[in-house]
């Protein structure tokens, strides 16, 4: 790979990527769906073949990581295995079975005129992902991206880049070995921010729409900056509230799961909220056994009255993605509490209620305005593969065309077709 560090050099190659794209991606808009599936599934016998030349790189981009001070939670997002590799080839798989949405006929209707009008799906075009220490990204934009017909050119970060360009290699492999162009799916060969700032600027025309996931200052930069549309993936501030009428056993079960599971992904718990009327019952065995799991609270004025252990919430704690084994605990008053305190803090990424109340279930997922709103069950199925749409590019926290997780069908627009039959205007 290229290392490129004068700004003007930066400028030209990251042209020609955005002119080979476009070019790929025209081909790309009419290639069958056998083609393209051909093509995804030797990307993933190329995965499971590069395994040891991704878990070199990875070791590599880890020891960097490790060395420079980053996080347990970037660690862990970062950090490639086996099992973890396989995950990445089975959802190369998984795409495969989907539905190709490409041409489907979204609504069909017939005018007086006699003309027929069709809403059909098209691929955007080329697609600019901008993604930090997740790996797995990179297959995942990089094949759904190609299902639904659109080029893409890839630009992660630095943390994880030896183990991004292995599984890049993959995916170029096997693209060649189903004849489609390897330039469908490119890597930004260099690390400099320039290299963003360009593609922010749309590559000359060349690229359509931008992605970006990862953190607060990276999803601001590119709202502030980018000249052609944005995906919105905001951080996940997700929050659970405990109603009156949810179940102990469950509860726990749940907010452990939403939090501890992993703790590095957009999908886990970060505020808990309890029903002041269950505050006693509830909170302790709740705290204890997330505390059992080297969890740490900080909980409001109530909740160090109730439960031992706790360190004093600020104010900053309600607007705080921790994603490490922090938890923000708080009790309210009642449902409008808990929906009022989700409105002033949230990212309107993904929020849950626990209740044995259907209304207020019923409720609270009416009027809560997040782009996934759940009953009884784990924040962290706020994923793309667990929705059934085979993997994601991130979760849109925007309301403008694509929103919640971004899959195949979320990277379309449309086109209408009308069939006539020799009308005229009058």
């Amino acid at each position: 790979m290229l290392d490129v560090v004068d700004a003007k050099t930066t400028g030209e190659l990251m042209a020609e990527i955005g002119r080979r794209a476009r070019a790929a991606g025209r081909i790309l808009a009419t290639a069958p769906a056998e083609r393209k599936n051909a093509a995804l599934r030797e990307m993933a016998a190329a995965v499971r073949a590069a395994v040891p030349d991704i878990l070199a790189g990875n070791r590599q981009d880890i020891d960097t990581m490790t060395a420079n001070g980053q996080a347990a939670s970037f660690l862990d997002r970062g950090t490639l295995n086996a099992e973890r590799i396989e995950a990445i080839a089975r959802a190369l798989e998984d795409i495969v079975a989907l539905e190709d949405p490409v041409g489907s006929v979204m609504a069909a209707w017939d005018r007086p005129n006699g003309l027929r009008i069709e809403r059909v799906r098209t691929p955007l075009g080329v697609i600019g992902v901008i993604y930090e220490s997740r790996p797995n990204v990179t297959a995942d934009a990089g094949a759904l991206c190609l299902k639904a017909g659109n080029a893409v050119i890839l630009r992660g970060g630095s943390d994880t880049i030896r183990s991004n360009r292995a599984i890049h290699a993959a995916l170029q492999k096997g693209l060649a070995a189903a004849g489609l162009p390897e330039d469908a799916i490119q890597m930004v060969p260099v690390t400099d921010r320039a290299a963003v700032g360009d593609m922010l600027r749309g590559l000359d025309g060349n690229l359509d729409v931008i992605v970006p996931r990862g953190g607060r200052s990276l999803v601001e930069r590119v709202q502030s900056e980018a000249r052609v549309p944005v995906f919105a993936h905001l951080e996940g501030l997700v929050h659970i509230f405990v109603d009156k009428a949810a179940d102990l056993q469950q509860s726990v079960d749940i907010v452990v799961n939403s939090k501890l599971r992993r703790t590095g992904i957009c999908g886990a718990l970060e505020t808990l909220l309890v029903h002041e009327d269950v505050a006693h019952s509830h909170l302790p065995v709740i705290v204890r056994a997330l505390q059992d799991q080297g969890c740490e609270i900080r909980g409001d004025a109530r909740v160090r009255d109730i439960c031992e252990n706790i360190v004093p919430a600020s104010e900053d704690d309600w607007s705080t993605e921790y994603l490490d084994r922090i938890l923000a605990v708080k009790v309210v008053r009642d449902l409008d509490a808990a929906m009022d305190h989700i409105a002033r803090y949230g990212s309107s990424h993904t929020d849950c209620i626990l209740t044995g109340d259907q209304a207020a279930a019923d409720r609270f997922q009416r009027e809560v305005d997040s782009a996934i709103v759940l009953h009884n069950a784990s924040t962290q199925f706020a994923d793309g593969g667990e929705f059934g749409m085979g993997a994601e590019i991130g979760i849109a926290t925007g309301r403008m065309h694509a929103r919640g997780p971004v899959g195949v069908e979320q990277l379309t627009s449309f086109k209408y077709k009308v069939h006539g039959t020799g009308q005229t205007r009058p």
